[in-house]
C-alpha cells in the first residue's frame, strides 16, 4: 500500500485540493505494484501559475520526478498525474525489456 504525503509551499491547502491530489494519485499504484510512498508539492509562491512536484518512490528503481506548471492547481495535479503514468509504464516495460533479452534471433 503506497503512502500520500501531500503538502503545499506558500500555499494555504484546501480539503479539496488534498482530496482530489490523493484522488488522482492513488490510481497511480495500478500501473506499478511496488510504490511505497507519492509526494506531491504543490507551490504557490506564484498564485497566477501554480507549480505541482510529484515523486514517487519504489523500491530498487531511481525515483520519478515530475514538476508541473499551469495557470490552475487542479489542471497542474492532472497533468503530472498523466506525466507521471507515462513515466512508470515506460519504466515497467524497460524493466519487462530487459529480463526478455537473449533468445533466438532470424535474420
Amino acid at each position: 500500500m503506497a503512502q500520500f504525503i501531500i503538502s503545499g509551499r506558500h500555499i494555504e491547502l484546501t480539503e479539496a485540493l488534498k482530496a482530489y491530489a490523493e484522488e488522482k494519485t492513488a490510481k497511480l499504484p495500478k500501473h506499478f505494484d511496488n510504490l511505497i510512498e507519492i509526494e506531491v508539492i504543490i507551490d504557490g509562491s506564484d498564485p497566477s501559475n501554480p507549480v505541482v512536484g510529484m515523486i514517487a518512490r519504489a523500491p530498487k528503481t531511481p525515483p520519478f520526478i515530475i514538476t508541473e506548471t499551469s495557470d490552475d492547481a487542479y489542471k497542474c495535479i492532472d497533468l503530472a498525474v498523466h506525466k507521471l503514468e507515462r513515466q512508470i509504464r515506460k519504466s515497467k516495460e524497460q524493466q519487462r525489456g530487459s529480463k526478455h533479452i537473449g533468445g533466438t534471433e532470424t535474420v
